[in-house]
């Protein structure tokens, strides 16, 4: 066999040639952190161990909350509230009108608040006045109360048919429709004692005085117990 001699060695000196080494790399890091660590006291090695073991265990805490606060659902859009429970009436005073001289005034004008605590604008429309016999409509006829404002509105009444009146009744009411983005409601504003003074006031000035009905004899009947009792004691 031919062509076998001495290796000659890389990079010789004598021929002046280089040649490159393929497949060398540097040391791995796994060799580093063992060279590292034999040449470490017992004392560092101790304080290495006791930062990785604090390390990991804030890692263990916070990484998770980190990721359910990332994963936290949002929000669902608040509903839309009914109209009705988002609306309130106050009752300020009454604004009288001119009166002619030696006529019954048959109209009388009540102002009032209307609050609207929250939600979408809120338009209103009065359509009457609790009693039949009586209308009422708002100045203007519909408006708008948009949400955290205070709208004053004066509501005129008319008397149109005396009969069946009362004249002295409590909590007299405003039939109103209310309307926002969800809904249309019919509803009806309750007012105390200064209203029920008021428009009662008026009643009493369109409609002449009625005769009062005679008082009936005691029947006997369940709301009359001192008849009872008499016929009780007389078996």
């Amino acid at each position: 066999m031919t062509g076998i001699g001495p290796v000659e060695p890389v990079d010789s000196p004598e021929t002046g040639d280089s040649y490159d080494v393929i497949g060398a790399d540097e040391p791995r890091l796994t060799d580093r952190w063992n060279a590292r660590w034999g040449r470490m006291s017992p004392r560092a090695r101790k304080a290495t161990l006791t930062t990785t073991a604090i390390a990991l265990l804030a890692a263990g805490v916070l990484l998770p909350r980190a990721l359910s606060e990332d994963r936290h659902p949002e929000p669902q859009d608040t509903p839309v509230p009914w109209p009705a429970n988002v609306t309130a009436w106050r009752y300020l005073g009454s604004a009288d009108l001119p009166e002619a001289p030696g006529t019954r005034p048959t109209s009388g004008r009540f102002r009032f608040a209307v609050d609207v605590h929250s939600g979408p604008p809120v338009t209103l429309q009065v359509t009457g006045a609790a009693f039949t016999g009586l209308t009422a409509h708002a100045l203007p006829e519909a408006f708008t109360v948009h949400a955290g404002t205070t709208r004053r509105v004066t509501v005129e009444i008319s008397v149109s048919d005396c009969s069946g009146l009362p004249l002295n009744a409590d909590l007299p009411f405003l039939d109103v429709t209310l309307r926002n983005t969800r809904a249309i409601q019919h509803h009806s504003f309750i007012f105390g004692r200064a209203y029920s003074h008021d428009l009662f006031e008026l009643l009493r000035g369109a409609c002449p005085p009625t005769a009062a009905p005679q008082a009936r004899r005691p029947s006997g009947s369940a709301g009359s117990q001192n008849a009872d009792r008499e016929g009780t004691q007389s078996g």
